[in-house]
């Protein structure tokens, strides 16, 4: 696990683009796994402005809340058009469908995409109570895609994107940890004091199930790029 400390999102949204970059100026960029909320739009706003051109890369994103179209302004497809394909399109994107009326079949429907389109690169954020996609403590390590209820503290952390708390989804369709595991490389992006408990917790803290994003410690390649304010509690 390689830590890299940034001054600020901007910062930090440079630095994952310039790994990204040498990947993809090495070819070993197929599939890149994507995620949603404001944490990795400064990565966005870096590949916007390059030259990179992804017309033979396949996204793959990491969740979508549960009852909302694509068309809706608050889901996450519409996010990453708004963000990145509308300007960088790619050979195809995949996201779970929040429509799907069969929760349980698109979850599998899914895991079987990212089974045909295994992932290169993972882009990761992480929530306050350290939840990576929308699995929230206590998911299990070997899940793969499926639904999840969102806790108290993350529907309070993503109203500020919606008229008023009751608006936002209660339920999210999410890859699993095993999926995000599978990921040849993990990029964690982390901003703000509110994510220094987690970045601890994720670094020098036990793996458990009770934080999810601990499991990092078990892969062979993250990077996680945090600025000092996320990085504050860290002793080591």
């Amino acid at each position: 696990m390689q830590l890299i400390t940034v001054k600020d999102q901007f910062e930090g949204g440079k630095k994952a683009f310039e790994i990204l970059n040498e990947e993809m100026q090495a070819n070993r960029v197929n599939v890149l796994g994507l995620a949603t909320g404001s944490t990795p739009i400064t990565f966005y706003e870096e590949i916007v402005k390059s030259d990179l051109d992804f017309s033979e890369v396949t996204s793959v994103n990491l969740d979508e809340y549960i009852g909302l179209a694509k068309s809706d302004d608050q889901s996450y497809d519409y996010f990453m058009h708004e963000h990145l394909f509308n300007v960088k399109p790619f050979k195809e994107n995949f996201l779970p469908d929040g429509l799907a009326t069969d929760v349980e079949a698109e979850c599998q429907r899914y895991d079987e995409v990212l089974k045909a389109h295994p992932v290169d690169i993972q882009i990761l954020g992480i929530g306050e109570n350290a939840h990576i996609g929308f699995n929230e403590p206590g998911s299990s390590f070997e899940a793969g895609t499926q639904k999840v209820a969102l806790t108290e503290s993350t529907i309070e952390a993503n109203s500020r994107n919606f008229e008023k708390i009751e608006d936002v989804p209660t339920h999210a369709i999410s890859m699993g940890i095993k999926s995000i595991m599978a990921a040849k490389k993990i990029i964690l992006l982390a901003y703000g004091e509110k994510k220094a408990e987690a970045i601890k917790n994720t670094i020098e803290g036990p793996i458990t199930e009770d934080v999810p994003s601990s499991v990092l410690q078990r892969h062979q390649d993250v990077i996680i790029i945090a600025d000092e304010a996320a990085t504050s509690l860290l002793t080591k």
